[in-house]
């Protein structure tokens, strides 16, 4: 849930130990690994057009009816095949921007899947009304994107916030699934927040005085701070790239400031928004659908914790990337892509097994 980057640009998704049993360490055979198999549909099969009329790239205005009147939200679909993936971006009010990612990896598979920015976010609308950003509004959001895009017995893919709504709108609705898929977010902001503070006390005494002065004033977005936030945490635990992706900046640059603290509070180190006290952690083993939790070596989340997540619900299993942190899509491509895809193929032909680590 680590907030923004320099200059106002807050919030990248909520982003967040107990051992594992050894049951849930079965390790995968190469040869099954993706990459050593043939795709699972052709191109020609994904590239079969799926539009009539105008044709508009696959981008879609869906009409989403709340308590405060009908708004539209943004969706964009890519390619045709048995697979389907729904991705749900972060922060809560990031933007689909950073998965562009997926665009280089699921087409070659035949993966058809959808970007879609949520209610509040940049390329949707943006309604002020605050009575509307609650997660049970996001969750009953996600399943009307559903129902207008079509599609039943598919995969909804969360990171950080995404993970949050992810997560809920399984227990709500797994019944539609064919799979979940939880990336770099654990199932519970109090354990979000003491990984946070462990981190946190790693950094030098000097830092932390200096970071302290600005926290007690609450100048949050103070240009010195924001710049000490990134240079000496979110460079190690958010994103370990010498710069930051384009898509990963446009996401950053559009991220909806006031939804963002609303609900998730200033920054990482003060989480105080409407999600504060959010805890499925005990309610995992209701999850019956082939489940896959991701997480980052140097994440913000601690990948202990997305262990065991994988453990709690009756189907898991886990992707660790060992370079990766918070974004592990981005600094950690090939694991993360390689896992994931394995996972999405293994449900759908039937080989998925339980208690498999990726």
């Amino acid at each position: 849930m680590p907030t923004p980057l320099p200059a106002r640009k807050a919030g990248l998704m909520l982003a967040a130990t107990l051992a594992l049993a050894t049951g849930c360490q079965q390790k995968p055979d190469a040869a099954s690994a993706p990459g050593n198999a043939a795709p699972a549909a052709t191109p020609s099969a994904y590239l079969k057009p799926f539009e009539s009329g105008i044709r508009s790239g696959g981008v879609k205005m869906i009409p989403i009816k709340t308590p405060k009147g009908t708004f539209k939200v943004w969706t964009k679909r890519f390619g045709t095949g048995k697979i389907k993936v729904l991705l749900l971006h972060g922060g809560p009010a990031m933007t689909h921007e950073y998965f562009e990612c997926f665009e280089s990896f699921f087409p070659q598979e035949g993966i058809e899947f959808y970007e879609y920015d949520q209610l509040g976010s940049y390329y949707s609308d943006q309604p002020t009304d605050d009575d509307l950003w609650c997660t049970e509004r996001f969750v009953d959001e996600v399943e009307q994107v559903r129902q207008s895009l079509g599609i039943d017995k598919f995969y909804v893919l969360g990171h950080s916030w995404g993970g949050i709504l992810a997560l809920e709108y399984a227990l709500k609705h797994q019944d539609h699934l064919a799979g979940l898929v939880i990336s770099n977010m654990v199932a519970s902001i109090p354990r979000y927040d003491a990984y946070n503070k462990t981190l946190r006390a790693q950094l030098r005494p000097t830092l932390l005085d200096s970071l302290e002065k600005f926290e007690a004033k609450k100048d949050y977005h103070n240009p010195t701070y924001e710049g000490l936030v990134f240079k000496n945490y979110y460079s190690k635990h958010l994103l370990r790239l010498p710069e930051l992706p384009d898509p990963v900046a446009r996401s950053f640059k559009h991220v909806n400031q006031h939804v963002y603290e609303l609900m998730q509070g200033p920054n990482e180190f003060k989480t105080a928004g409407r999600l504060l006290t959010w805890d499925r952690w005990n309610d995992l083993g209701q999850i019956t659908v082939p489940t896959l939790m991701i997480g980052g070596q140097f994440d913000t989340m601690n990948p202990k914790d997305m262990e065991e997540m994988s453990c709690r619900v009756q189907k898991g299993n886990y992707l660790l990337c060992p370079q990766g942190s918070h974004m592990s899509m981005w600094d950690d491509q090939q694991t993360y892509f390689r896992g994931l895809i394995r996972f999405l193929k293994s449900v759908d032909d039937g080989s998925f097994k339980a208690g498999t680590t990726l």
